[in-house]
């Protein structure tokens, strides 16, 4: 084996086992603030008192810290580091669920979940600039694969909270909820001491940047198109799979589908997300990504508009599959494409300005395709879904070309 080839293998490792950290944070990270909402949260706050008004309230003011964090806390990870934003989002991962335990009142549950949201909003974003920088060539399938991680805390999440209140569901009162908190606590403390073992090439400087600095950072997002579309294009995505796991559930029962049946339909969506998400990522290294993202969303636009026409559980299965691939296909390329187009030394900032933006598609997916529903029928509330893909295809196919009408960077 020649002295160049063994080098590029040592120097590997290391890179694989960062992967494999980063994973497993995530991984933690994400079980440990899932199995907090779900299912355990609308129960607590039944049984705390509180009603359908504070609990749409609740579940809220955790995305709304991603729309209003992700941006700034990008920006300053390219000034301060990405290593000391990780150690804040793992304190919070940390401490977050132990405050429920607290809690008797249910209007604290406001305070308690936007903080709790703060971990998310750091999380996403730090992590994707790292895997950016230290996998230029192969950021595409790293990036799938701590995607494909997170996806697979977040689908285990919901069944353990489900076991955990079964199981000490005969204890009075609060108990068992408390329960499930206090296993999400346990779940961040490996998020926590991952995130302290790693160490960064670079350190940041100590100095917080400036007003100015976040103001030229958004600017320069905002004025590249080709950023500015991508963006709009996962936000499109995201709008749909809002839509999608909001109001499929709903729909489905108004046509007398088992709850077992919709279980195996999301259940069967995610493996695809998690499964395909690696694989996808690769294919983005090689191939252009513009296309993929493309591609993507029209699949993924097609699929929502496509559930009202088809019948029977089969149809509805292969069509909440072919959401999962089109999803796949097109986020993991989004990611990559943004540290392709990015400046260097502002991927923190438009990896925060993707996540942003992709938070208030999620945000925006119920309750626009609701208030539709409410008027016009689920036919209209899904296929909303598809014209926004399809007008964020055009879009984004536009954006990325220049004059002449090549495609551009």
């Amino acid at each position: 084996m020649p002295l160049d080839q063994n080098v590029t293998d040592v120097r590997s490792r290391p890179d694989r086992i960062l992967v494999f950290y980063l994973s497993l944070i995530g991984f933690f990270a994400i079980f440990s603030t899932t199995l907090s909402k779900n299912p355990v949260l609308p129960l607590f706050v039944q049984a705390l008192g509180g009603g359908d008004t504070l609990l749409g309230l609740i579940a809220a003011v955790s995305p709304l810290a991603g729309i209003l964090f992700s941006f700034p806390v990008g920006v300053i990870s390219d000034r301060l580091g990405r290593r000391r934003l990780l150690v804040i989002a793992g304190l919070v991962f940390l401490t977050a669920p132990l405050l429920y335990l607290l809690i008797t009142d249910p209007l604290w549950l406001i305070p308690i979940r936007f903080f709790h949201g703060t971990a998310t909003a750091i999380l996403g974003p730090v992590v994707s600039a790292i895997i950016a920088e230290r996998f230029p060539a192969t950021k595409g399938e790293m990036l799938g694969r701590y995607s494909s991680a997170t996806l697979i805390g977040r689908t285990l999440a919901p069944l353990a909270g489900g076991i955990i209140l079964s199981v000490f569901m005969f204890m009075p009162g609060l108990f068992p909820y408390r329960m499930v908190y206090i296993v999400a606590a346990l779940a961040a403390v490996p998020v926590m001491y991952l995130i302290l073992r790693y160490r960064e090439e670079k350190p940041g400087l100590l100095d917080l940047p400036g007003f100015s600095v976040f103001k030229e950072s958004l600017v320069t997002f905002v004025a590249n198109r080709s950023l500015r579309a991508t963006a709009m294009a996962d936000m499109a995505t995201y709008f749909a799979f809002g839509a999608f796991e909001t109001f499929l559930p709903v729909y489905l029962f108004s046509l007398h589908f088992e709850a077992w049946q919709i279980g195996v339909i999301f259940a069967v969506q995610v493996l695809i997300i998690a499964a395909t998400k690696p694989f996808f990522g690769r294919i983005a290294d090689r191939v252009d990504k513009r296309y993929q993202i493309i591609v993507g969303l029209l699949v993924t636009g097609g699929s929502v508009a496509a559930v009202p026409v088809v019948t029977g559980f089969v149809m509805i299965l292969a069509v909440s599959a072919a959401f999962g691939l089109g999803m796949s296909l097109s986020t993991v390329a989004t990611s990559a494409y943004i540290a392709d187009v990015a400046k260097k030394e502002e991927i923190g900032a438009s990896m925060g300005a993707l996540s942003a933006i992709m938070d208030i598609g999620h945000s925006a997916g119920p309750l626009v395709t609701g208030i539709i529903i409410s008027l016009a029928g689920y036919s209209s509330g899904f296929f909303a879904g598809f014209v926004l893909a399809l007008a964020a295809a055009g879009i984004f196919l536009v954006s990325v070309k220049d004059r002449s009408g090549k495609i551009i960077g």
